[in-house]
């Protein structure tokens, strides 16, 4: 278990400590007709290079192409939008430092691996390692929406929070990821928002079914280097 000046949670819940609200600016695809998860299916398109490798920038393009999705629950997911944001950032600096360097996903964390810094709160194993698990919880929670049509929103967030993020936070994370499921919204109303002019429940079973091979392949690699394991205080 990281101790809390590395992994632990501030006050603000979700973020590790020293990540602040940070506001991801989303410049890809959003005039797109369709549902509100056309632009992260297209971009989803162009994330692996020909040799099959994940590249950094199309990657953290398609994290933030799902921020407007998250937008629409309100304040029950301000803490996993501002975490998410957050790591975003983190990752994105590093690739901006030296992009052709930083080209392929993994390269951001194979050079703290190997001048063993890998578990320093402010790295980018760390951006990486809770941007993957806060993907984990949404493409949880969508299959969740799809899956069980008799539940409400707070129901299908706690389960999938449950299943995903709950194991690797401490009690703080926990109790406010708690009260803030009580501000989660209507579930019909949130479905007639991100509908758009497409069919949601398809495009939402397509951004899951494509999505989660990512997000088991950065498991896989953050596994391969001892790195997939670690817990917030």
């Amino acid at each position: 278990m990281l101790p809390r000046n590395q992994f632990g949670f501030s006050g603000r819940g979700f973020l590790p400590a020293g990540a602040g609200f940070v506001s991801v600016p989303i410049s890809v695809g959003l005039d797109m007709e369709g549902t509100i998860f056309a632009p992260s299916l297209e971009g989803m398109k162009h994330v692996k290079s020909e040799e099959g490798e994940m590249l950094t920038k199309p990657f953290l393009d398609v994290c933030k192409l799902i921020l407007p999705v998250i937008e629409k629950f309100g304040a029950a997911m301000a803490l996993v939008k501002s975490d998410i944001g957050g790591n975003i950032s983190k990752l994105e600096a590093k690739y901006e430092s030296n992009p052709s360097q930083f080209k392929l996903l993994y390269s951001l964390v194979r050079v703290e691996v190997e001048a063993k810094t890998a578990k320093a709160s402010s790295g980018c194993i760390g951006g990486l390692l809770w941007l993957t698990r806060a993907m984990d919880f949404l493409v949880e929670l969508f299959r969740n929406l799809l899956t069980h049509p008799d539940w409400t929103m707070s129901q299908a967030c706690s389960d999938s929070y449950g299943k995903t993020l709950k194991m690797w936070h401490g009690w703080l994370a926990r109790s406010s990821f708690t009260v803030a499921m009580k501000l989660a919204p209507d579930r019909k109303k949130f479905m007639d928002v991100i509908g758009g002019s497409g069919d949601v429940n398809a495009d939402m079973e397509q951004f899951c079914s494509t999505f989660s091979p990512l997000l088991k392949e950065n498991h896989k690699f953050l596994a391969s280097v001892g790195l997939d394991n670690l817990k917030a205080s």
